[in-house]
């Protein structure tokens, strides 16, 4: 797998309480394809991490919203965490963000709450996705179609319920990424 995506860059959108084996265990797999990663968040310094409930790791922002340019990256990743996923629907740099990318038809990778800042973002209405079950109404009110598999594509759009589909997850968004996935918002994914 390795080199499959040496030439792309990936923009990982968290604040505090991401949950940290979705952040971490997709990032170290797109970075083994050989992709280039960045954290991106609220404010500089770290963002910490769960393991569910309790305190994990610490990571390092890379770029805060207000300094980091869509244009530089080819997808965007968000991981879920409730704490991570409420708080982060708020800021209008990450709302703004993923708007950008939308609009260029960049892929999203989005796991198990990290549909909040889709849906705060206006970007749900028309999709298909999954997430942890009990976003699925706030999905389905957003205007979206809501799905419990392990992994859903929608286009540019891979999404998935919980850390248990994140090996799946990986290899969904790789084969996505390697693909060229930027098309059209709401076609399906060349190949």
């Amino acid at each position: 797998m390795a080199n499959k995506l040496d030439h792309l860059s990936v923009a990982i959108l968290a604040v505090d309480g991401f949950e940290q084996a979705e952040l971490e265990q997709p990032r170290k797999a797109l970075q083994e394809a050989g992709a280039r990663t960045a954290i991106i968040s609220a404010k500089p310094g770290k963002v910490q991490g769960m393991n569910h409930d309790a305190k994990a790791d610490a990571f390092d922002v890379d770029r805060t919203f207000d300094q980091a340019d869509p244009g530089d990256y080819d997808a965007v990743l968000l991981p879920g965490g409730v704490v991570n996923a409420d708080a982060i629907r708020m800021q209008e740099g990450a709302r703004r963000f993923v708007r950008s990318m939308e609009e260029a038809g960049k892929p999203l990778a989005v796991i198990c709450h990290g549909p909040w800042l889709l849906v705060s973002a206006g970007l749900a209405k028309g999709r298909t996705l999954t997430s942890w079950p009990s976003l699925q109404d706030d999905l389905r009110n957003a205007g979206a179609t809501w799905k419990d598999q392990e992994v859903v594509i929608d286009g540019n759009w891979v999404s998935s319920r919980k850390p248990d589909d994140i090996p799946a997850f990986n290899r969904a968004v790789i084969d996505l990424l390697a693909r060229g996935a930027a098309v059209a918002p709401g076609r399906a994914a060349p190949g």
